[in-house]
């Protein structure tokens, strides 16, 4: 379990600098194009993205690949976040709505993700026991 809540914690930082990648293309889409600022936000953009991919395969080696794609909708939230720092977007009522809806469904998904294991546990442990 201890290891479990690590991997989601891991994921979620993941998926925070995963967002970031947004950062940089919006940003860069600002510049001229090919020019040095557009390249360094480009670049950082693809850095990012590779970053990202090493550590999905290595969050994928550890979750379900479910669980750690329904955790992959809280990059909304970060983009939110990211909107309101970066860019002074306004936060309106159904921004935080929709952040809120996604966060019940992952936390319903991941409930539910969780209960079905534990029944299929125990249908397992019910089929070992007959078989001695």
């Amino acid at each position: 379990m201890k290891n479990n809540i690590k991997t989601i914690f891991l994921l979620h930082i993941l998926l925070m600098i995963y967002s970031m990648s947004s950062i940089c293309s919006k940003m860069a889409g600002k510049q001229p194009f090919l020019s040095l600022s557009f390249c360094l936000y480009y670049g950082g953009m693809i850095l990012i993205l590779f970053i990202y991919a090493i550590g999905w395969q290595q969050i994928i080696k550890r979750m379900d690949l479910t669980s750690a794609f329904a955790n992959k909708s809280v990059t909304v939230i970060w983009g939110i976040i990211w909107g309101v720092l970066f860019f002074q977007e306004p936060v309106t009522l159904g921004k935080i709505i929709g952040a809120v809806l996604v966060i019940c469904g992952v936390v319903l998904y991941s409930f539910a993700d969780s209960s079905q294991k534990t029944e299929i546990s125990k249908k397992t442990e019910g089929e070992n026991n007959e078989q001695f």
